[in-house]
């Protein structure tokens, strides 16, 4: 990756929060395992983001059974406690810029742009290229990622540093090729080597 790459690119890590890996009430099958990935692509950046869903008590999205997809998820990431923290072993510099979703009682927030002032933050810091990594892919990256695409961003999600829910099987392919579909590049972390 070149020093060129580095003044107009942010890294947005997606949810890589205790209730999405492993041990979590919502774990993403290898969830902790895109930590080492993310971890040797935060240097290469000027820019890095998280995104954290950040939701109240009686979030719209939690049910009694739930049914693992969208509006029917277990309790997770309540504000403030234990689950939503971000995992302890991302490497985060300082400076990081910090996005919490979902907030709203009433409202699923999939996407680290809906409701939320990252567009702004990130063109504030004249970032014109988004790559997108985390938890997971065929939810809160894919919305991420065709958010960023939308929003006027050149966009990649660096597939090998997400995990998907795959509930049912193939919706991480299926994400993938919206993504594609709506504009965002798929590269890997091998693409970003130094």
């Amino acid at each position: 990756m070149t020093a060129e790459l580095l003044k107009d690119a942010a890294l947005v890590i997606v949810d890589v929060q205790n209730d999405f890996c492993p041990g979590g009430t919502l774990a993403v099958p290898e969830g902790d395992a895109v930590v080492p990935a993310i971890n040797a692509l935060i240097p290469r950046f000027a820019v890095v983001v998280t995104t954290q869903d950040w939701h109240p008590e009686d979030h719209a999205s939690f049910a009694a059974e739930p049914k693992f997809v969208d509006k029917s998820w277990p309790k997770h990431c309540v504000a403030g406690t234990a689950g939503a923290a971000l995992h302890a072993q991302l490497a985060l510099p300082p400076g990081t810029l910090s996005v919490r979703k979902g907030t709203r009682r009433d409202l699923e927030a999939y996407s680290g742009f809906q409701d939320t002032d990252l567009a702004k933050l990130l063109r504030a810091r004249e970032v014109k290229r988004v790559y997108v990594c985390g938890l997971a892919t065929d939810y809160c990256v894919k919305a991420t990622a065709l958010d960023a695409a939308r929003a006027g961003f050149e966009t990649w999600v660096i597939a090998d540093a997400c995990r998907g829910v795959n509930i049912p099987a193939g919706t991480v392919e299926q994400a993938l090729a919206e993504m594609h579909a709506g504009g965002v590049k798929v590269v890997q972390v091998s693409d970003l080597a130094a």
